[in-house]
C-alpha cells in the first residue's frame, strides 16, 4: 500500500491592510497579528527518513512571511492591484513558499491563514 506523508509548520507576522469594496469596518486600514500553517505532502522518504526537513520548511515559511511583516500591505504587489483578503494572500503564500520547498518527491498541498484567532482560510490546488 502506498503511502503519504502531511508535515505542517506554523509562522507569523504583523501587518496592515484594507479592503477596497468592502462595505464595512475592513474597508480601513487595519492590522492582524496573522498565523500561517504550511503543508507539504510527499510520497518518499530521503536516506534519513524525512520528506523534506522541518528546519527548511520553516526557513521557507519564515523566509515569505518576512516579504510581508510590518508592512502595508496594499502597497506590496502584487496586492497593489488586487485586493489583500485572507483568501488572496493565502493563495500568494503558498505560490511564493511553492518556490521554495516544491521538489520532486515533495509539495506544498495546502495554506492555511489566520486573520484572527477565530477566521482562516485554507488554500489548496485542485486538478480540474
Amino acid at each position: 500500500m502506498a503511502a503519504q506523508y502531511t508535515l505542517k509548520v506554523h509562522t507569523e507576522f504583523a501587518a496592515a491592510h484594507q479592503l477596497h469594496g468592502y462595505a464595512g469596518n475592513c474597508a480601513r486600514m487595519h492590522g492582524h497579528n496573522w498565523k500561517v500553517e504550511v503543508e507539504v505532502t510527499g510520497t518518499r522518504l530521503d536516506a534519513v527518513g524525512m520528506v523534506v526537513d522541518f528546519k527548511t520548511m520553516k526557513r521557507a515559511a519564515r523566509e515569505v512571511a518576512e516579504m510581508l511583516d510590518h508592512f502595508y500591505l496594499n502597497d506590496i504587489p502584487p496586492f497593489d492591484t488586487i485586493n489583500p483578503t485572507a483568501e488572496n494572500i493565502a493563495a500568494w503564500f503558498y505560490q511564493e513558499v511553492g518556490k521554495r520547498l516544491n521538489g520532486e518527491h515533495a509539495r506544498v498541498s495546502a495554506v492555511t491563514l489566520w486573520e484572527t484567532d477565530r477566521a482562516c482560510v485554507t488554500y489548496r490546488e485542485i486538478e480540474a
